[in-house]
């Protein structure tokens, strides 16, 4: 088996960001984050672990009674839904992230797929806001050790135990980051 070094993962479309186990940023806490745009630019990502108690059908009238949940996708933008998908070439004008993963595309074929009862929970995940960043501020971030850097999969994205995501993402990461995941959120409280 071949065992990888996260310390040289650099940020990049695809890959998923963990915060640093003891950030304050109440935005950030022991989050997971998919980075579905990466670029000269800035970044674009979706928190994967912060599911609301919120449905669609709450979130926009027209989807009254839809029971897909909606998720917490970063404080940028909390008045727009973005979504990610597995659906592919379905809906147009997706965005290709990585394997069966895309993000965005024609949101008039996501209405009807959604009122047409076509798409499944572990197909797609509504998210009320993004995660962003300007040129070079993510790289920032990470050489002051905000983040680390790991590889991402549609397992993982949709996978269904959220609360233990940040943890189970860092125990995958190897012996060290084992530890990092059993760190306490408070460190006066050891």
């Amino acid at each position: 088996m071949v065992k990888l070094d996260y310390t040289n993962f650099k940020p990049e479309q695809g890959k998923l960001l963990l915060s640093e186990p003891f950030s304050n940023d109440p935005n950030f806490k022991r989050t997971v984050v998919l980075l579905a745009t990466h670029n000269e630019e800035g970044s674009v990502g979706f928190v994967l672990n912060r599911p609301m108690d919120l449905k669609l059908g709450q979130v926009i009238d027209e989807f009254k009674g839809c029971k897909l949940p909606v998720w917490d996708g970063g404080p940028v933008q909390r008045d727009s839904l973005f979504y990610i998908h597995t659906l592919g070439d379905a809906i147009p004008d997706s965005i290709h992230i990585i394997g069966d993963l895309y993000w965005s595309g024609n949101f008039e074929t996501v209405k009807a797929l959604i009122k047409g009862n076509k798409i499944e929970e572990h197909e797609i995940r509504l998210f009320v806001g993004y995660s962003g960043w300007t040129a070079n501020q993510l790289q920032d971030e990470i050489k002051r050790n905000s983040w680390l850097v790991a590889p991402a999969s549609v397992e993982v994205v949709f996978g269904s135990e959220r609360e233990k995501l940040w943890k189970e993402v860092l125990k995958s990461m190897g012996k060290d980051y084992s530890i990092i995941a059993n760190f306490p959120e408070n460190p006066q409280m050891n």
